[in-house]
């Protein structure tokens, strides 16, 4: 998770349009919640990761091919930060028949990881 791109305007964009790999979105947000890899002992270290997310998740879930993640990870954005994607980045949403739940995960991790800038 060292050579992750930096949290702005341009990598969320990125991810939204799927310039970024499905593996990468999920590190990003694994590494804001506070999940280390030690390759030392190849595990994961989750003395940063808050306990409603540790106790449910004791390693990192897979925010793009799992719903139950992604659900407890939208709950978890601030009411006011709802819109962000809209309000920071004008981002007008998918249109109709050209988005999947792959998509919508997606855009649930950018909103996020916005709102933890």
């Amino acid at each position: 998770m060292s050579n992750l791109p930096p949290l702005n305007t341009e990598t969320m964009w990125a991810i939204l349009n799927e310039e970024i790999d499905d593996d990468t979105v999920n590190q990003l947000v694994w590494r804001c919640l506070g999940y280390r890899y030690e390759e030392a002992t190849g595990k994961w270290d989750t003395a940063g990761v808050a306990d409603e997310w540790r106790d449910e998740y004791p390693e990192p879930p897979n925010f793009i091919e799992s719903r139950p993640p992604t659900v407890k990870l939208t709950r978890s954005i601030p009411a006011e930060n709802k819109q962000l994607l809209k309000e920071k980045l004008g981002f007008k949403g998918y249109k109709v028949g050209e988005f999947g739940p792959r998509q919508t995960r997606r855009a649930t991790a950018a909103n996020w990881l916005l709102g933890y800038l």
